[in-house]
């Protein structure tokens, strides 16, 4: 990555960072909202999933409906929209409104999220993208480091709204950083909704798409649920379990990053298929080693690390596959990634429901196994693609 563009990734890291913290501080904030909203953690978990399905949905919807904006002003609304669904969810009287602030927080981090990766991938040499992204990510990863473990803490003490406010400041404290830091970049050209979606046929993009719901899926169906699952295990709550949100953030920010430079030197297909195999083995060994604090701080750590290595290779394989629509295809992996987190709430409500919290990790690790199988079945059925790698 060469030096001009290290600094102005590092700003679209930073708004990646209150995005992250904006999708994912629900499962901190868990006890602090059954507690306050008075409703079950079934329930509490549903804010996960209205964030991610109006996500998964508004993803290539604002992306189409944004197409000809400069890419700058673009990503300064985006997250001035962010914050101002947290500061809807700060303010929102109860349950009912609470959900519809987490929709309008959606929506503005469905527009940042893709089009930060893409123009982080434009502001630097193609041999780099991987870690280019990977940088942008790693402001996700660090959301889990800092800021879910902060928001818990937070909501501990002085209640999840101001939680929520916190995160807005910092989301418009990252808009105005964009605004200045960053150069103007050029829209790409026009593309409609309908094309958006045609990048999506090749069922060499599908099989990558899948994959990512189902990752998504199995990952945040466990970690929504994570602090019922540590009480039940280790028997952990409060403080504790903020801690070991920490560890399972450190281990997610070192699997992103060393993830992209894994990528960067073999490829997507080697690392890909490794880190699916570590994440299913880590999910399904969940109940044995997280039976003490420490094993489930370790246990957790090593988690994270897999977890987050899946990312930068599946964006590098979607770039590989279309590199003339690398923004629509991870526009299209942003949805995917968001539908997964979206069924996990479901999903996880329903196992944790009929089969208590032991039950979690091992459903998901059945569903990373049927990951694994689709990409070890498809990758080499169909032709590979010739185009060199560009955005």
């Amino acid at each position: 990555m060469s030096a001009p563009a290290q600094p102005r990734i590092s700003i679209l890291a930073f708004g990646a960072f209150g995005v992250g913290t904006s999708g994912y501080i629900v499962a901190g904030l868990l006890p602090a909202l059954t507690g306050e909203l008075h409703v079950s953690a079934t329930a509490a978990a549903q804010l996960v999933t209205a964030f991610a399905i109006a996500y998964a949905i508004g993803s290539p919807v604002f992306a189409a409906a944004t197409g000809t904006w400069e890419r700058r002003t673009l990503l300064v609304a985006a997250l001035a929209v962010t914050g101002a669904g947290n500061l809807f969810a700060a303010l929102a009287p109860g349950y009912g409104s609470l959900l519809v602030a987490r929709v309008v927080t959606a929506v503005g981090a469905a527009v940042f999220t893709p089009a930060a990766s893409a123009v982080a991938a434009e502001l630097t040499v193609p041999e780099r993208r991987g870690r280019a992204v990977a940088l942008v990510f790693g402001g996700l990863t660090v959301a889990l480091i800092f800021g879910v473990p902060l928001g818990s803490l937070i909501s501990q003490h002085l209640g999840y709204r101001t939680a929520f406010a916190l995160v807005a400041a910092f989301s418009l404290a990252s808009a105005l950083a964009v605004r200045f830091a960053l150069p103007t970049v050029a829209a790409p050209p026009r593309v409609s909704l309908a094309e958006r979606f045609a990048a999506g046929r090749d069922p060499r993009v599908l099989v990558m798409l899948a994959t990512t719901v189902l990752a998504c899926l199995a990952a945040f169906m466990v970690y929504t649920f994570v602090s019922p699952l540590l009480a039940a295990t280790a028997g952990v709550h409060g403080t504790t379990v903020t801690v070991l949100l920490f560890c399972y953030g450190v281990g997610g920010a070192v699997g992103n990053f060393a993830g992209g430079r894994v990528t960067d030197r073999w490829g997507s297909r080697a690392p890909l298929l490794v880190v699916t195999v570590a994440t299913t083995a880590v999910m399904a060994l969940l109940p044995l080693t997280t039976v003490t604090p420490v094993g489930a701080g370790i246990s957790l750590f090593v988690w994270g690390l897999a977890t987050w290595s899946f990312n930068p290779p599946v964006q590098h394989r979607l770039i590989e596959l279309s590199p003339g629509h690398a923004g629509l295809v991870l526009s299209l992996n942003a949805s995917a990634i968001y539908l997964g987190v979206g069924l996990s709430g479901v999903v996880g409500g329903a196992v944790l429901a009929s089969g208590g919290p032991l039950l979690l990790p091992e459903v998901a690790a059945a569903l990373t196994l049927v990951a694994l199988l689709l990409v070890g079945a498809a990758w080499g059925r169909v032709r590979e693609p010739r185009e060199q790698v560009a955005v």
